[in-house]
């Protein structure tokens, strides 16, 4: 297509030939190569250089059109492979206002405004599930364990908290321990409690032990909070969510209890946003350690 343009714009193989650094042997055959497969002469050749047939004139408006839309095909692909472009499925804990993961997409919306974001919440263990049939292509999660299919990256620690209502008569001390706990009811979701959705604070709260009651319940983390501050129990939360007030409620940190999050990720993705901001994440860890 390069060379019957650069011939029909330049009325000559010699010149079509100079304009494109090639041979003017490898102009012509090109040319005589593409008339055979059309059955129909491009050129008519003569003393001065060559001139467009009929056949040659309305091959030449499609030959435009073509080059251009693979110009732009090319353009979309390279804007794809530098990240430019795309989209790419995220899993992410309950909290994005706050902490690691809200710095982490300001910046990538900074760098890689032009990628389409699809977050979702759910348990660990559906994620990781997601990220192995690559239906997801990075989740983020509590816990450094390992799941099936998946590479596993610690990139931040977080303090445990504990939200309590604003007048329960723990509220007045600055930090909690687990013995001070003992007795206390908790709520976590129902969903959470089952060893195998792979929720590392639900698991901590679990093991904790000091004679606390569990109170499993059939809503999300967004509804827990209201029955925190209705004085229905206790929960467990991260740093990030603490760091968002919520009427009725006040966080209180557990003495020597923080939590490791990491990325779930498949070896067998190659989503060029997915290495970008795998490798921007990787960035962030290493700078929030110094």
């Amino acid at each position: 297509m390069r060379y019957f343009l650069a011939a029909a714009e330049q009325g000559s193989f010699r010149k079509a030939a100079a304009a494109l650094c090639v041979q003017e042997s490898s102009i012509s055959r090109r040319i005589r190569d593409l008339e055979d497969q059309l059955g129909a002469s491009l050129f008519q050749r003569h003393n001065g250089g060559v001139r467009l047939t009929f056949a040659g004139q309305r091959f030449r408006r499609r030959a435009e059109g073509m080059l251009q839309h693979m110009r732009e095909s090319a353009q979309d692909v390279g804007a794809i492979g530098r990240a430019e472009i795309g989209r790419i499925g995220v899993g992410v804990p309950p909290s994005l206002a706050a902490g690691f993961l809200a710095e982490l997409f300001r910046t990538y919306d900074l760098h890689h405004g032009g990628v389409d974001i699809d977050f979702r919440e759910g348990e660990t263990a559906t994620h990781a599930a997601a990220v192995n049939r690559l239906d997801l292509d990075l989740a983020f999660v509590g816990g450094a364990r390992s799941w099936p299919g998946c590479e596993v990256t610690p990139l931040w620690i977080e303090q445990v908290f504990v939200a309590l209502p604003e007048r329960h008569q723990l509220a007045g001390r600055t930090e909690l321990d687990w013995p001070s706990l003992a007795g206390e009811s908790f709520l976590l979701r129902q969903t959470a409690v089952n060893p195998e959705a792979g929720d590392a604070i639900i698991q901590r709260l679990i093991e904790a032990g000091h004679d606390i009651t569990l109170q499993p319940q059939g809503v999300g983390h967004d509804t827990l909070l209201p029955l925190v501050a209705m004085g229905r129990g206790l929960a467990l939360t991260s740093e990030a969510t603490a760091s968002i007030p919520f009427p009725g409620i006040v966080y209180r940190p557990i003495v020597g209890e923080t939590l490791t999050f990491s990325a779930l990720w498949s070896a067998k993705n190659d989503n060029p946003a997915l290495r970008r901001l795998l490798s921007m994440a990787r960035s962030l860890a290493r700078s929030s350690l110094r």
